[in-house]
């Protein structure tokens, strides 16, 4: 129970990061805003868990899902945001991440879906469809951003999965400290070029403070506590307690933004809902096998 408790903070703390995460995109390039949130993320980690001792043998993976599931998705993430609604973002990316994870286990451990998990992903497809094309007319930037979430989700789905093997051997904290340090070296790394475009002067207090509450909650705290919720109750389970991440990131981006969804969208997004639930609902679990050592 108490882990699933954590789950839920850990939603309410993503769900909040679309809306937070755009008013910093508003400020400075996307790519700027997503290497300052977990810059800070990392040194808070850095500080609190003081580099936990990694096998030299499982450093390689710690960085390669850091550049998946930190780099990758945040920047596909941050871009997204900087192209359409963080409302869409809330639906598309925590709806989208448990049918490709549930997609890709089945194909990696060649097992053969269930009639209901069948029925899940293409009810799932109908309505991200839907959603898509309930966008409204307002330009093809929301459009290109909404394929971009869809991207991100991917890179979340292969985060989660990918994380799995090595967390049956390590601790989350140890996983999420190097994967995270890794994944903004290389965020830091693309955002570069743009960092002498900021006016940094110019940024207000508001700003930082935001900075802060992401590089803190949603990044250092959340990460440590879903990867945490992975070790103890599998890919599967922790990847569909993104159900609740829409409910949160909604309400957030109304608060803060004033964004909302077409009734188009919201049956695109209810649809997504369904396909997502039918695909993670408990029966027979799917193994994600070990990835084949390639070093010898």
């Amino acid at each position: 129970m108490r882990i699933r408790l954590l789950l839920i903070l850990v939603m309410a703390l993503w769900g909040s990061a679309f809306a937070s995460s755009k008013l910093a995109v508003n400020e400075v390039p996307h790519a700027v805003a997503g290497f300052l949130r977990f810059l800070i993320g990392t040194i808070v980690l850095l500080v609190v868990l003081r580099a936990p001792r990694l096998p030299a043998a499982d450093a390689a993976r710690a960085a390669g899902i850091g550049l998946v599931g930190v780099f990758g998705y945040n920047f596909l993430f941050f871009l997204g945001l900087a192209l359409a609604p963080a409302a869409d973002g809330s639906v598309i990316v925590p709806m989208a991440a448990p049918i490709f994870t549930v997609a890709v286990t089945a194909l990696l451990s060649r097992t053969r879906l269930s009639r209901i998990r069948m029925v899940g992903l293409t009810v799932a497809v109908a309505g991200a469809s839907v959603f898509i094309l309930g966008i409204p007319d307002t330009g093809s930037h929301r459009l290109l951003g909404d394929l971009v979430f869809l991207a991100a989700a991917a890179c979340w789905a292969s985060y989660t999965m990918l994380g799995a093997p090595l967390l049956s051997r390590l601790s989350a904290p140890t996983v999420t400290v190097y994967a995270t340090a890794a994944g903004t070296l290389a965020l830091g790394i693309i955002a570069a070029p743009e960092l002498s475009d900021v006016r940094w002067s110019e940024l207000d207090l508001g700003f930082w403070l935001n900075q802060v509450y992401l590089g803190v909650l949603p990044t250092a705290l959340a990460y440590v506590l879903y990867y945490r919720a992975v070790s103890q109750v599998g890919p599967a389970t922790a990847a569909a307690a993104m159900f609740l991440v829409p409910a949160f990131g909604l309400s957030c981006a109304w608060m803060l933004l004033g964004e909302s969804m077409s009734p188009t969208q919201a049956l695109g997004a209810a649809l997504m809902f369904i396909g997502a639930w039918l695909n993670t609902r408990s029966e027979a679990p799917l193994r994600v096998p070990e990835p084949v050592d390639v070093r010898s």
